[in-house]
């Protein structure tokens, strides 16, 4: 079986601690535009540490719209979309200042964005990748 193509928001997690790929962190994304209010979806980080592809977060009865499918909802206007990056559950309780990581920013149809994250228990960088 052929492998899915990536969506147009991937994101990749980098322990800074130990110098390695975040694997196993579970990481939601969700449309905050109100011209799409139906977008919220999770994947867990592979052993690269990246996220390429998103699963609804409801499944369930009719078919929940893919990432694509929300931002040609949103036209030619940029949406705002959410990342929300399970930290505490991936250093263990009380090991780590942040319990999540949110990040926000402003997608525009038809461009891919890549979202890296640098995490570390005290402190966390993030950049517009590519």
């Amino acid at each position: 079986m052929a492998a899915r193509e990536r969506d147009p928001i991937t994101c990749h997690v980098l322990d800074t601690m130990t110098g390695r790929p975040a694997a196993h962190m579970i990481v939601t994304l969700t449309c905050q535009s109100q011209q799409a209010s139906a977008g919220a979806f999770c994947a867990v980080t592979n052993s690269d540490g990246r996220v390429a592809n998103w699963e609804p977060e409801q499944q369930g009865e009719g078919a929940a719209p893919s990432v694509e499918q929300i931002l040609k909802m949103t036209g030619d206007r940029p949406s705002v979309w959410k990342l929300k990056f399970g930290t505490g559950a991936y250093y263990g309780e009380g090991k780590t200042f942040w319990p999540e990581v949110e990040l926000t920013f402003y997608v525009k149809q038809g461009e891919h964005y890549h979202v890296p994250l640098l995490l570390g228990p005290w402190s966390y960088t993030t950049y517009r990748g590519s």
